[in-house]
């Protein structure tokens, strides 16, 4: 395994981070402590989960995922061994009202943290995140931003920071970061801390992979000068990015096909990409899957990429990812196809 400082600390973390959205859902509690077993003992040091999941969310397996890891760490003994990552379920668009309907208050943080830390069973959160703004702006998949001129939403961004500030003093959390978010927040958050010497953010987890290369447009610049790290999540596009569509194997308990709702990279553009990206493997003796995920740990502004599998064999091609070096000439036909067929699932 390679490692990594958690950007702004002292922290090591692995350069492949074990995602955990599924425990729970596609995958059973027992399942999900083989693969921690498994992804400790392959060097992975850095687990993200987050009382939304698990994925697709619903009112049933809320909380499930932090309760599996949680019952981990109790029977295994390792939690020191961690850095654990977890997030706060935005406002209620997207959590839909079942966990909790107001947005980023001190009663929200309150609920959030210390249900986290019971499910968990720890004192302590490493890397603590929200999960999505709590405004209007283009997240999830939405491009372009547009005002809303009925938004109620004032900028609490220093709030949020003093609120979280006192979680750290209290030993709560560590370390702070966002998720599914913009480049001006990361600015107004960084800001902040600059000029009032409030928290500073770590991290920014966002989707990235070959499908979806947006994260470069804006926020590649601010990860390399102001040393804000990115986890991506999604590296293998809800795996389509695996290679399992086109060969036509396993693909019944796949997460595209068991959630049609999750038809983020389902495009036509997508789907030509895929092939491309496809071809380019083969002709370099490789799976598509270790193409994708190498060619994400190889970028300079990624401090750990998110990888998840609800199969053994696919952790172990997913981690096995982190000892492949892409050459130049890889990348370069990695970027025609990319010039060609730009981010097809935004």
């Amino acid at each position: 395994m390679k490692y990594t400082k958690l950007p702004n600390t002292d922290v090591d973390v692995s350069r492949i981070c074990l995602g955990t959205m599924t425990w729970g859902k596609q995958n059973t509690e027992a399942e999900g402590h083989q693969q921690m077993d498994f992804a400790v003992d392959k060097g992975v040091n850095f687990f993200d989960t987050a009382e939304l999941y698990a994925i697709p969310k619903e009112v049933a397996t809320q909380g499930s995922t932090e309760k599996i890891i949680g019952n981990w760490f109790k029977k295994s003994g390792k939690r020191d061994e961690i850095i654990l990552a977890s997030k706060i379920a935005g406002p209620p668009e997207f959590n839909e009202h079942f966990i909790r309907k107001e947005g980023f208050t001190k009663a929200a943080f309150d609920d959030a943290i210390h249900g986290s830390l019971k499910r968990l069973q720890t004192d302590y959160i490493d890397l603590y995140q929200l999960h999505w703004p709590d405004r209007d702006t283009n997240y999830f998949g939405n491009l372009d931003y547009h005002t809303n001129n009925d938004e109620k939403w004032e900028d609490n961004i220093q709030q949020i920071l003093q609120i979280l500030e006192g979680y750290i003093k209290e030993g709560k959390i560590r370390y702070i970061g966002l998720s599914n978010d913009v480049p001006w927040s990361v600015m107004r958050y960084l800001e902040e801390n600059k000029f009032n010497g409030l928290p500073r953010i770590s991290t920014i987890q966002n989707p990235y992979n070959l499908l979806n290369r947006t994260y470069e447009i804006g926020l590649a610049e601010i990860s390399m000068r102001e040393n804000v790290g990115l986890l991506p999540y999604s590296p293998l596009a809800f795996a389509r990015l695996t290679g399992k569509f086109i060969e036509n194997k396993g693909i019944e308990d796949a997460r595209i096909a068991l959630f049609p709702e999750m038809a983020r990279y389902n495009g036509e553009r997508s789907l030509a990409a895929t092939r491309q990206y496809y071809d380019l493997a083969k002709k370099h003796n490789m799976s598509l899957a270790t193409l994708a995920l190498a060619f994400i740990n190889a970028q300079p502004f990624v401090t750990s990429n998110i990888i998840g599998a609800t199969k053994m064999e696919q952790l172990e091609e997913n981690i096995a990812s982190i000892d492949v070096d892409l050459d130049r000439e890889i990348f370069e036909e990695i970027n025609k196809i990319h010039s060609n067929i730009p981010n097809p699932a935004p």
